[in-house]
């Protein structure tokens, strides 16, 4: 019996030597590892944030943007983090950045559409072919822009309808932006009957387009004939406004020029 007590004191005293050994041992790794998790996810906000406040002062540099590579600093310095705190354990870390390279690289090609409009955004808030409230025209869409996205870019168009557009389809065609120049040329058709005096209208024409005060007077307004057939001389005339008053002033010229031209007896075909 005595020998039984003095085995039993003794396995739990060495079992109590090894359990010692063993907080010791990983309780200073998991104390370690605590402060790493702590610390980098500290650094990582600290270096995120000034990298935000850096690109957001680059000119031509969308906050958008600047968030997007905000929270790639910040998660990037997460994982290494990560990384490091599993090798505090012993962990052979080789293996598992190859696992998630590996598991990148599936998830990259799952979702490559996806990372063209990423890609394609990027490109659009860097090189802004378009801004927030301009007009655009491509090949598949149009409208007044209202918010540009990494994946996606929302439009209105212009009877006030909802539109999202991948990125992808705006970067990979050509783009005409309609607002972003100050001012803008306009043209107009007029035909007129063969037996009215080609000067006359001429003079008619340009006086009514220039006493619109939108019309700039440089470049001065000119009117040529454009057109001729057995029965009518189509003239042109050509001004030019501001872009934002473009439509405006087009409507309000047609109609005076409607007007005056009947008041001057040149008829319009």
């Amino acid at each position: 019996m005595e020998n039984q007590s003095a085995n039993v004191v003794l396995a739990t005293q060495t079992a109590f030597d090894q359990a010692t050994a063993l907080a010791v041992t990983y309780g200073f790794s998991i104390l370690g590892a605590i402060v790493l998790l702590v610390g980098g996810w500290i650094l990582s906000g600290v270096i995120s944030r000034s990298a935000f406040r850096v690109i957001s002062r680059i000119h031509g540099i969308d906050e958008t943007l600047a968030r997007f590579f905000q929270n790639l600093f910040h998660y990037g310095l997460l994982s290494l983090v990560f990384v490091t705190v599993l090798g505090q354990f012993g962990v052979q870390t080789a293996s598992i950045i190859a696992a998630l390279g590996a598991a990148g690289l599936a998830l990259g090609l799952a979702l490559q559409g996806t990372l063209q409009n990423i890609a394609a955004g990027i490109m659009l808030l860097v090189l802004r072919p378009f801004r927030v409230g301009e007009y655009i025209e491509t090949a598949n869409v149009k409208g007044f822009i209202r918010e540009i996205g990494l994946f996606a870019t929302e439009m209105k168009t212009t009877d006030g309808l909802y539109l999202m557009a991948p990125n992808s389809t705006l970067w990979n065609t050509p783009i005409v932006n309609h607002s972003r120049e100050a001012n803008r040329r306009q043209e107009l058709s007029i035909a007129i009957g063969n037996e009215a005096d080609l000067g006359a209208a001429k003079q008619a024409v340009l006086g009514i387009v220039s006493s619109d005060e939108r019309v700039r007077a440089e470049p001065a307004p000119r009117a040529f004939a454009d057109d001729l057939t057995a029965d009518q001389t189509v003239l042109k005339v050509e001004y030019w406004v501001k872009t934002r008053e473009w439509t405006e002033t087009r409507h309000d010229v047609i109609d005076r020029l409607k007007s005056g031209l009947v008041a001057d007896g040149i008829a319009i075909k």
